[in-house]
């Protein structure tokens, strides 16, 4: 067994608080805090749903969505914007925006139109990924939030498409599955 050489806890977050990139303390309760505790909950419920086999295009899709998330909780752990410097990786762009809108009109194309709202369920990965664009709006909110002078509009426009992916997604997935929509 190979021998960790850095600890996993690291007792600095004992008195509730946690550092951001820049290295100021805050509450582990304070909104930047929480709006990057709701990506990171949002990336774990994607890979809840990767576990549930939504498909290879829509793994595909996922494994880069997950990627993305990762960069834009680095960016909202970064106040004073000091990461892209030294984390490459760490920078989402109109492109980024740009491949989720085309995701959505490749999958969307393929459906038939909706005519009505529908409930949210059907196959494994379908729930999943319903509950996942719930969990996205959430995040989006805490996001949003913060204040437009506090993160880039470009975090707030990408999850907000996002959720409209994780939407079209879902009803891929379902329709992948067989499993019917059911209007409401």
């Amino acid at each position: 067994m190979e021998k960790r050489s850095v600890p996993l806890y690291t007792k600095t977050g004992d008195s509730g608080e946690t550092a951001l990139f820049d290295g100021t303390r805050v509450s582990k309760a304070d909104p930047r805090v929480e709006a990057y505790g709701e990506v990171d909950e949002l990336n774990a419920w994607l890979g809840l749903v990767r576990a549930n086999r939504a498909g290879d295009e829509l793994d595909a899709m996922l494994d880069q969505i997950q990627r993305d998330l990762f960069a834009l909780g680095a960016v909202l752990a970064d106040p004073r914007h000091r990461i892209a410097a030294r984390v490459e990786k760490a920078k989402l762009g109109g492109s980024d925006v740009a491949k989720l809108e085309q995701w959505i009109d490749t999958l969307d194309g393929r459906l038939p139109p909706l005519r009505r709202f529908i409930l949210a369920g059907g196959a494994p990965a379908g729930a999943l990924l319903h509950l996942s664009r719930t969990v996205c709006r959430r995040a989006e909110r805490a996001i949003v939030a913060l204040g437009s002078d506090a993160v880039d509009p470009l975090v707030v426009v990408y999850m907000n498409r996002l959720s409209d992916l994780l939407f079209v997604m879902a009803r891929a997935a379902n329709a992948h599955a067989g499993a019917a929509e059911i209007e409401w």
